[in-house]
């Protein structure tokens, strides 16, 4: 694990004991967390294990130290050790319609951004699919991926919490600590996270839908209802219009002017205002 400069704010390791405590065991949301000090992709670590016969529904994995980090269309990303909130949890999904799974990032995007809000006092917004914003910096990113045969979601969170400006990967990704926040305690933060977000899939998991109150919830937190977009799609295909909501199925429509789209993949870029 590479040491951090000189200039950097402390950053001390993880302390799950009373995560664990808290949210793992018999009448609890998890069956098993595990910190590691590195791995390439804990996304990628749970699909294997999956693969490899094991069972990770309720299951969180937590990582220091990324090395291989992925984002949407296999994107790398890596920041400092210790300097962000990483971690995969497997959900089990055989029992909900796959037109539902669409809600899963969207969820849990509203988990993580109402839990930074509670705990920091920063209010985050929500990029659809899966980024986590503050005005037009990332703060964080969502992947979520379908393991089979018995399905399996897998997804997967990168907060960034005390990375410094001069080890943000570019320009356009900020910190907790570079949005002035004081509270950088991952610790803490990530029980928040895992409260708002176990909840949520409990919630979710019942319903086998999103319910009206997480469709308000997400409208509310969103940052690209509203706004002009470009879609570009699969095949090569874009479309420009405006982004007007989100539909039962978790996918974004857009009014192109000609006719609405409902884009549930593909990247949606924000067109400068005005």
């Amino acid at each position: 694990m590479p040491s951090p400069p000189s200039d950097t704010p402390p950053r001390p390791a993880l302390d799950v004991a009373g995560v664990r405590r808290d949210f793992v065991g018999p009448g609890r949301p998890l069956r098993h967390l595990e910190l590691v000090a590195e791995t390439g992709s804990t996304n990628a670590d749970l699909l294997a294990r999956h693969a490899a016969g094991d069972d990770v529904t309720g299951v969180v994995l937590i990582a220091e130290y990324q090395t291989a980090g992925r984002g949407r269309h296999g994107r790398s990303w890596s920041t400092p050790p210790r300097s962000q909130i990483t971690f995969s949890i497997g959900i089990g999904a055989g029992e909900l319609a796959p037109e539902a799974w669409g809600w899963l990032p969207l969820l849990t995007g509203v988990a993580v951004a109402d839990a930074v809000a509670a705990t920091t006092g920063i209010e985050p917004g929500l990029k659809w699919p899966n980024d986590i914003q503050v005005g037009e910096k990332k703060l964080g990113g969502i992947l979520a991926e379908v393991a089979s045969p018995d399905p399996v979601i897998v997804v997967g969170l990168g907060l960034n919490v005390s990375m410094t400006a001069g080890e943000a990967p570019d320009e356009r990704a900020t910190s907790l600590l570079m949005l002035g926040s004081t509270m950088l305690d991952r610790s803490a933060l990530l029980g928040s996270i895992l409260a708002e977000l176990t909840a949520r899939i409990d919630r979710w998991t019942i319903t086998g839908d999103a319910d009206p109150a997480l469709h308000a919830d997400y409208r509310s937190r969103s940052v690209t209802l509203g706004r002009r977009v470009r879609a570009a799609l699969p095949g090569g295909r874009e479309i420009d219009g405006t982004a007007t909501d989100i539909d039962a199925l978790g996918r974004l429509q857009i009014d192109t002017g000609e006719q609405t789209v409902a884009v549930s993949a593909g990247d949606v870029t924000h067109l400068r205002r005005g």
